[in-house]
């Protein structure tokens, strides 16, 4: 069961685009903490109904917004699949954004960023620009964007997209990297708000941020005390063979100083870990991760 979200919106500081944001507030009784969500590439925040579900089971609102270029965050200017003349920097800004908003909105609780794919891209380079605006992260289908760069120019050239990554899966829809739950790939298939062309230059200005990221030395200086989950499937093309560059991301923050690092790796599991299998599992396991950050909450 998941719950339904209310509709709000926010103005991006780079350029002024109206970006659809959904809020989850169904809790059980007083929150715990707050819980940002930013989705990944070619998706939209309201795939994360069921995740924010569990999380205000949990006691934790739950905040997301379509990033620009997706979902609702659209003009004539943004089109579904581009960013538009903000770039990458766009989405980085419009990510800090939302979570200043919802700080101010709830100065006396905890922030925490759940950030998936680009999402979790965006995030590396919004932790190195505000240390300090989360009380944790967690990083869902992320990697070492250095590494990454490789693993993009070596992608089948004869596939369009993101189908491009399902080179080494079975082939039935083409998106059989994402998850090996059927019923949940033939959902993004089916959605039109899901897998759709995206602008090169939208990859390009991610990418090209590789080497800052490569460096979070600025991020455990500041805030050496962030707790930060990177959890990822090792079956995840975006994490390289056997995950390999998660494990590289999660060495980079420890060795950069951060002294609350823990790395998730489900054999087997693929892209979208939240909709993958052992979801339930997946799930169970960050939400406890968020739980234990947090303060007790006083007994009604």
């Amino acid at each position: 069961m998941t719950s339904d979200a209310r509709t709000t919106s926010f103005t991006s500081p780079a350029d002024g685009l109206a970006l659809r944001a959904h809020r989850w507030d169904d809790l059980p009784g007083p929150a715990r903490g707050v819980v940002q969500i930013a989705h990944g590439l070619a998706e939209h925040a309201q795939r994360y109904a069921r995740l924010a579900a569990a999380l205000n089971a949990a006691g934790f609102l739950v905040a997301a917004n379509d990033h620009r270029g997706h979902g609702s965050s659209v003009d004539a200017d943004v089109p579904l699949g581009g960013f538009g003349a903000a770039g990458a920097a766009g989405l980085f800004a419009d990510v800090a954004r939302h979570g200043e908003l919802l700080r101010e909105e709830f100065p006396g609780l905890p922030l925490f960023l759940i950030a998936h794919s680009m999402g979790s891209m965006a995030a590396q380079n919004v932790l190195l620009e505000h240390p300090q605006l989360y009380s944790g992260v967690v990083l869902s289908g992320s990697t070492a964007l250095d590494g990454f760069t490789d693993i993009v120019l070596h992608l089948p050239a004869d596939q369009p997209g993101l189908a491009a990554f399902n080179a080494g899966f079975p082939h039935r829809t083409g998106f059989e990297w994402l998850s090996r739950d059927e019923a949940e790939v033939d959902a993004y298939v089916a959605d039109p708000l899901c897998g759709f062309p995206t602008e090169d230059a939208i990859m390009a200005g991610i990418l090209a941020t590789g080497p800052a990221t490569a460096d979070p030395a600025p991020l455990g200086a500041a805030n050496p005390d962030l707790p930060l989950l990177v959890v990822s499937g090792d079956a995840d093309p975006v994490g390289g063979p056997a995950g390999h560059l998660v494990e590289r991301l999660a060495e980079r923050y420890r060795a950069a100083g951060l002294t609350d690092v823990t790395l998730q790796l489900y054999p087997q599991a693929r892209h979208e870990v939240f909709n993958e299998t052992n979801r339930d599992e997946i799930t169970g396991f960050v939400t406890g991760w968020l739980v234990e950050r947090t303060a007790p909450v006083p007994e009604q």
